[in-house]
């Protein structure tokens, strides 16, 4: 029986989505599926929520919850990584101190900052997680959600025993399902190629029966002054190809927006947005779990995550493509060794094959080296102890560079440090900062 265990199950609607997509496959209505979170409240919740899905979708999987993490990994085939260090209160955090120093973010996520922080406090937990899968499932497939995607990633794969890992995102089929609606061609009908880091790929090719649709989106843009509103379009119009993860996120990937407030307004930037968006969620978890103890119904329908194909591919032999966030062993030349970057990827039983793409844009790899420096310092400043590289990363961020002084960007670190207290990896926080935030 192949046996999946979920790593922060508590995100319940994240959780129903995926295991919707898994049972709703022939091959893998009976798997094993073992919830694990560390909030009791939050692992009932979960608990609920898999035997509701499983009643819809008419599949009989084995499922268990776990308080300790070891038991849900002892034997997994895989291992899905959605967790979030610190929880809101750590979020709030990310956004609050820095906004003091005049550094506005979005999503606060993967770069800026924000990024950098939530890689740090993220680290501790997969760092754990690698020697445990090493250990209890040494042939287990860890499929990660968590962001900052490449930093964490490359934690685990640097720093672990652990190296049969793929970072998942839905950016790539987002984006073009979305473009696919503004030229008005069925998204099925598209050819497309997307490579680079993951939140800063881009499209290189987007065609319908042979012919590139960038004219017909070029079209559109010209004609509409709202879509020249978007940041994405912006970087679009100036470096050829579109990236594929937001405009909410992309203003704050690039040193030429967060710091202006004329830019602001021109593009329409949500200032703080992910702050909301994590409010939302604690409202939106509470109204789920009232609606699973009332047996009320909700939607359930098939995602465009990729958790499901993987798992069905590798159990089936049935080959899929999907786009993962792997290792760069030269599959893109321009970008360091190493580097975690977002290509298509062939699965099938005998596990999942990166492939290459050695034509790759040089101006896009010199805007992705941007990205990659912070990802690389941050992840070194984790496995090798240096506090100072946590502040080189800062100032070499590009948005947090743009809007900082020397000294500001030492002070802010410093007190970002201290305030997220033992989250922090120890040898990066000052001695005796011992203050815990709560974790989910």
């Amino acid at each position: 029986m192949t046996r999946i265990a979920f790593i922060g199950a508590g995100s319940v609607v994240f959780t129903k989505n995926l295991l919707g997509d898994i049972l709703a496959l022939p091959a893998l209505r009976d798997v094993e599926i073992a919830l694990h979170d560390i909030d009791s409240d939050r692992l009932r919740t979960a608990d609920a929520m898999a035997h509701w899905v499983a009643g819809e979708r008419g599949a009989a999987p084995k499922i268990s919850t776990h308080e300790d993490r070891l038991a849900a990994i002892d034997g997994a085939d895989f291992v899905v990584n959605m967790v979030q260090i610190g929880g809101h209160e750590a979020t709030l955090r990310d956004f609050e101190v820095p906004a003091r120093y005049g550094v506005r973010q979005t999503i606060g996520d993967t770069l800026g900052i924000g990024g950098i922080f939530r890689t740090l406090r993220t680290a501790p937990h997969m760092l754990a997680l690698g020697h445990e899968i090493a250990e209890l499932a040494p042939h287990a497939w860890l499929l990660n959600y968590t962001n900052p995607m490449a930093a964490l990633c490359e934690l685990v794969y640097q720093g672990t025993p652990t190296k049969q890992v793929v970072g998942l995102c839905h950016s790539v089929q987002g984006t073009v399902h979305d473009l696919a609606e503004l030229v008005g061609v069925p998204a099925d009908e598209i050819t497309f190629l997307s490579a680079g880091i993951n939140h800063q790929a881009f499209l290189l090719r987007f065609e319908h029966e042979g012919e590139s649709l960038y004219p017909r989106l070029d079209e559109l843009i010209a004609g509409d002054v709202d879509l020249q509103r978007r940041v994405r379009v912006a970087l679009y119009r100036r470096f050829g190809y579109f990236q594929t993860e937001s405009s909410e996120h992309a203003a704050e990937y690039v040193p030429w927006i967060m710091r202006h407030d004329e830019e602001l307004e021109r593009y329409r930037v949500p200032v703080d947005e992910y702050l909301r968006r994590s409010e939302d969620n604690l409202i939106e978890f509470q109204r789920v779990k009232e609606a699973l103890a009332r047996g009320e119904a909700m939607p359930l329908e098939r995602s465009n995550e990729y958790a499901a194909t993987i798992v069905n591919s590798m159990v089936t032999g049935e080959p899929s493509v999907i786009y993962g966030n792997v290792p760069n062993t030269g599959l893109i030349p321009g970008l360091p060794e190493g580097t975690c970057v977002e290509v298509p990827c062939v699965v099938e039983r005998n596990g999942l094959r990166p492939t290459q793409v050695l034509d790759y844009p040089p101006h896009l790899a010199a805007l992705n080296r941007t990205y990659a420096n912070v990802v690389e310092l941050t992840v070194r400043a984790v496995l090798e102890g240096r506090p100072d590289f946590v502040r080189i990363a800062a100032l070499l961020d590009p948005s947090t560079s743009a809007t900082l002084t020397l000294d500001q960007v030492d002070a802010l670190c410093d007190e970002l440090t201290l305030a997220h207290g033992s989250l922090i990896p120890a040898m990066l926080r000052p001695d005796g900062v011992e203050e815990e935030v709560g974790v989910v």
